[in-house]
């Protein structure tokens, strides 16, 4: 039994070329990832995923090669496992931030996955496991680039709500056309809002005279159904003395 304060000298702490080719692989990868956000501008592009497999990948790298010089037998005892856990709970706090709820929509969903994604294929390197690391970037490069074609040829459920927003001239009926044509392509409005449109101008009736009711209002419904809400937008932009639709296609537009 070793005396009381009695220590036995660790070895060194490991470094070289194996720690900084692991390094250099998680930097690769990750930047796959994040070029493909990037071509797509979404909010987190190539740096911060770059940044997010780096960062993963040198905790690994601490956590494995970092405390053999504090080690002692059968005293101080280092699980390098411990990290990947962390990993996994400190990326949650960066995903967090990247969703975001408009109206009834959920944006930033796809982004904060590749970052959780990024973090994994970086720990991946970090740990050794160049293979692994690899295949789990090639399956993320068919999820986002084979997935949404292969989504857009499945049948819509019909029960996701998608938004349209129609700015028209009041006191002119027109929301009743709109409502119309709405159902008529087989759409149920969940919920409907008004208000006065920002930069409103005057309207000129036929004669060139002011319209008495010259302002211009939006409407924001919230619709679902099995059609397009692009074709219904094409739609309602026909009607007379419609100015401008907006849609959100839920069907059509991913999340991220």
């Amino acid at each position: 039994m070793p005396l009381a304060g009695h220590l036995i000298a660790g070895t060194a702490n490991t470094e070289g070329m194996l720690q900084i080719g692991e390094l250099a692989l998680a930097l690769l990868l990750s930047a796959v990832i994040g070029i493909e956000r990037e071509i797509k501008q979404k909010s987190a592009g190539l740096r911060t995923h770059a940044l997010v497999g780096v960062g993963a990948a040198a905790f690994m790298l601490v956590s494995k090669y970092g405390f053999n010089d504090v080690l002692e037998p059968g005293r101080i005892v280092v699980d390098p496992s411990r990290v990947a856990a962390q990993i996994v709970t400190g990326i949650g706090f960066i995903g967090a931030g990247l969703i975001f709820v408009r109206q009834d929509a959920v944006r930033g969903l796809t982004t904060a996955a590749s970052i959780w994604v990024t973090a994994a294929i970086g720990a991946a390197a970090g740990a050794g496991l160049p293979l692994l690391a690899a295949a789990a970037t090639a399956a993320y490069l068919v999820v986002a680039l084979a997935f949404p074609v292969l989504s857009r040829r499945l049948p819509n459920t019909g029960t996701a709500v998608s938004t349209l927003r129609v700015r028209y001239p009041d006191g002119r009926g027109i929301l009743r056309d709109v409502l119309q044509a709405t159902t008529r392509r087989g759409f149920a409005v969940d919920d409907m809002s008004t208000g006065k449109a920002s930069g409103s101008v005057a309207l000129k009736d036929g004669n060139g005279a002011a319209s008495p009711n010259g302002a211009t209002v939006e409407v924001l419904l919230h619709v679902h159904g099995k059609g397009s809400v692009t074709d219904l937008a094409a739609e309602l932009a026909e009607l007379p003395e419609v100015h401008a639709v907006v849609a959100d296609d839920v069907n059509v537009l991913d999340d991220d």
